[in-house]
């Protein structure tokens, strides 16, 4: 049989192959707007996303064509050409461009936001540059030669166009991909994971790199409806039929494709909002982590400042204190704030210069309040990514896909001095833990 007896085939197997794009593409959309951005210094081990400038981590490169400080940079340089042949007793004339040089290099960068900045290894990333230059030039530019090899391509026009894009130093960027602790010093770097769903290194925002997974998820869906209609076209205008008698075939295969289309849809919400609540779960899991981290520190700080004023009511009035709010403040469950516990350190570190100058208490009070920086920065990106959770729950349509699936609100963590109201349990949604007392 011929292609066109076939072209129904083919175009289904076509609308196919973009309703798989479209999966794809709308995974990536929701993967963006779900992901909240956290801060470089509340980076934890996992996927991440980040916005920040492009700083040094050492010596940054210098790019070939225009010499900017640069993180990543590929060049290429293309020459035009034109010839004339005699084809069948006919001149044809043709003319293209052929690509005689061009080169990439990239190096490991900082990240820096407001609170501080992180490594990134941009190896295996999905790299979004600036365009660093795009010029058109002929032999007498000092560029043409300078830049541009020597030789000239067979049937040259002697015209030459450089093109270099790149991520050059201060560049603002939007960061996706997954954070790993680092092997020389305690710290998290981003790095390719082979298992990530994603790593991205782009310079345009995140809203324009939503859209643009948007606008390719609607031209996958319309491409495939069109797809389909062709092949069914083309296969009636074969068999001579004609297309009023064929209409309910093409209402019944279109309504088809698009009713797999929207089931297509529901699967990408569905799955992205069991997604969005497991990273919830997630980040109380960090927040507790936390949380248990300063109750083993402070019972090592305590100790520490005993040692000196055992005796002393002073000390013994501070350190009450403290030991009142660890007992108050159990692992797993949030406690003061980060005002109250270092002004009671500081207070006793006042009464006791000596302490200053005790290498383990330094250590130990030191170590206590990145600590505290930690949990603050858990918490806000617990009740910034329940807060997304909640919305999409909330907005229409995702909200009849997610009682569909039997998906509840998180509750936010609230604190106020030393105490906390009760909230849901992410690991069970049915049941109620009593986060302070």
């Amino acid at each position: 049989m011929s292609i066109a007896h076939n072209a129904h085939l083919i175009g289904g197997f076509l609308a196919l192959l973009c309703l798989i794009g479209a999966f794809r593409s709308g995974r990536r959309r929701w993967l963006v707007e779900n992901l909240p951005t956290s801060k470089t210094t509340g980076v934890f081990v996992g996927l991440v996303e980040l916005k920040g400038t492009a700083e040094s981590e050492g010596p940054p490169l210098c790019s070939h064509l225009t010499n900017q400080a640069c993180f990543h940079y590929k060049w290429w340089v293309e020459e035009k050409w034109a010839c004339i042949k005699l084809e069948e007793g006919r001149i044809k004339r043709e003319s293209g461009w052929q690509k005689v040089a061009g080169g990439e290099r990239m190096i490991p960068f900082r990240l820096k936001d407001d609170c501080g900045d992180i490594l990134v290894h941009p190896q295996g990333a999905k790299i979004e540059p600036v365009v660093m230059l795009d010029r058109i030039c002929k032999g007498d530019d000092p560029l043409y030669y300078g830049k541009g090899p020597a030789q000239a391509v067979s049937h040259s026009k002697h015209q030459r166009r450089f093109y270099e894009i790149g991520i050059p130093l201060h560049q603002e960027l939007y960061v996706m991909g997954k954070a790993r602790e680092r092997k020389d010093i305690i710290a998290p770097e981003i790095a390719e994971d082979t298992q990530s769903p994603m790593f991205l290194i782009s310079a345009w925002t995140e809203d324009e790199v939503r859209k643009r997974y948007q606008g390719s998820l609607m031209k996958w869906v319309f491409g495939g409806t069109a797809l389909l209609t062709g092949g069914l076209l083309v296969r009636d205008m074969q068999a001579l039929q004609v297309m009023n008698e064929s209409w309910p075939i093409y209402g019944v295969a279109v309504a088809g494709f698009l009713f797999a289309a929207v089931l297509t849809w529901v699967w990408m919400v569905y799955n992205a909002l069991v997604d969005l609540r497991n990273r919830v779960r997630r980040a109380w899991a960090e927040v507790d982590v936390q949380l248990k981290r300063r109750h083993e520190l402070i019972p090592r700080l305590v100790h520490a400042i005993k040692g000196y004023r055992e005796q002393e009511q002073a000390a013994q009035t501070a350190l009450a204190e403290m030991r009142s709010q660890l007992t108050a403040t159990p692992p797993g469950v949030a406690g003061p704030d980060n005002h109250a516990l270092r002004n009671t350190i500081l207070a006793v570190a006042e009464c006791y210069p000596e302490l200053k100058a005790d290498e383990n208490f330094a250590a130990l009070g030191e170590n206590l309040g990145n600590t505290e920086n930690r949990i603050a920065l858990a918490r806000v990106y617990f009740n910034e990514i329940a807060t997304q959770y909640n919305t999409r729950l909330e907005i229409v349509p995702e909200r009849f896909v997610g009682r569909l699936g039997g998906l509840r609100p998180q509750a936010l963590m609230m604190a106020d001095g030393f105490e906390r109201p009760r909230a849901v349990d992410p690991g069970n949604a049915n049941s109620l833990a009593t986060v302070a007392s």
